[in-house]
């Protein structure tokens, strides 16, 4: 499993049909291409969401990504994230 960075920036459409049941949807959609969710943030400034979420492969994230936009009307990028300590042996390989 690999960590991936989920934020989202929400459409007007979007704001209007915010709900506790429509959060618990878009966890059920992550959930179905193999994502276990870590924790989920409403925020302030550019971005409105941040999810932190572990997905079996590339593949599966970008599914649940796009799932996760076309039902909810949020504007997600998605990024892979690599845990510092494996970024620094990578980079001894440089």
């Amino acid at each position: 499993m690999s960590t991936y960075i989920l934020t989202g920036k929400y459409s007007l459409d979007a704001m209007n049909a915010m709900s506790a049941a429509r959060t618990d949807q878009a966890n059920d959609l992550i959930k179905k291409f193999g994502g276990e969710i870590q924790s989920m943030y409403a925020l302030l400034g550019e971005k409105d969401l941040l999810f932190i979420v572990n997905f079996p492969d590339t593949q599966n994230a970008m599914k649940a990504s796009i799932a996760v936009s076309k039902m909810t009307g949020i504007s997600f990028s998605t990024t892979e994230a690599i845990p510092v300590e494996q970024f620094d042996k990578i980079m001894t390989e440089v």
